[in-house]
């Protein structure tokens, strides 16, 4: 097995499990060295593929709490984000406010979105970059430190400037749901974005395809009831409807 052979299973090994011993590491590759495995985890650690922690490695996606690293994430799941963005782009009305949260699938909303006369605000440097090509849209940026995982903006000072802002809609990326604990993230400071996003907006629309069902992390971002739309890739599980269905939660 070469080097980039091996570091990509690596990286594929961690992101399915999330979060790994590295012991468990070596289990998987018992004809390589603890070494050059620790050698491997550092130069992925370094290109933000994982993220190395005391005693093993975590998915960027465990750890971050969205769609992780942009640029690796963009050739993932495409058809699916795709489609959601297309069903997502008619909800856009014009002359309105609207919040657009980090993420591929937010990004891809916006290149398909119509150039409208609508107030776009945003934390995301990718999504700054795809508004600035609508002539129509006004943007607006909410700024403070930023990650370079996500590429985004966030801290105290952007929850501040969030806090005082109401939006008409909000469109914001789910990574993992499960029934009894609503939507969470891996990121304490992406979860309270979230929140306060959710909190301050007429209408809430969660973006996210059939895999982050039956999925948990760390920080709490609301419940499915505070959800108004769900946008997905139409392969969500029977069960997750008829929760959709008991909360009044529109589904598309």
């Amino acid at each position: 097995m070469d080097l980039d052979t091996r570091r990509n299973a690596l990286v594929d090994l961690i992101n399915s499990e999330g979060n790994i011993s590295f012991a468990n590491i070596h289990r998987h590759f018992p004809n390589v060295s603890e070494m050059t495995l620790r050698t491997d985890l550092k130069a992925l650690d370094l290109e933000r593929r994982i993220v190395r922690v005391h005693g093993g490695a975590r998915s960027v996606d465990y750890v971050v709490g969205i769609d992780g690293l942009q640029d690796s994430k963009k050739t993932r799941n495409t058809e699916a984000k795709q489609l959601i963005a297309q069903k997502a782009a008619t909800l856009i009305r014009p002359n309105s406010t609207v919040f657009f949260d980090s993420g591929t699938t937010t990004e891809e909303l916006i290149a398909h979105m119509p150039d409208a006369h609508i107030q776009a605000f945003t934390c995301n440097v990718q999504n700054i970059v795809a508004l600035a090509a609508k002539k129509k849209v006004q943007t607006f940026v909410i700024g403070g430190r930023l990650s370079p995982f996500t590429m985004c903006f966030n801290g105290s000072q952007t929850l501040k400037q969030l806090e005082q802002l109401s939006f008409d809609q909000s469109f914001v990326g789910v990574s993992a749901y499960q029934s009894n604990v609503g939507f969470t993230c891996g990121s304490d400071e992406e979860a309270a974005i979230k929140r306060c996003c959710v909190e301050n907006a007429g209408q809430v629309i969660a973006l996210f395809d059939s895999s982050k069902i039956d999925r948990r992390s760390t920080f709490h971002v609301c419940s499915l009831q505070d959800v108004d739309v769900v946008v997905s890739d139409g392969n969500l599980p029977k069960e997750f409807l008829d929760e959709c269905r008991h909360a009044d939660v529109e589904v598309l």
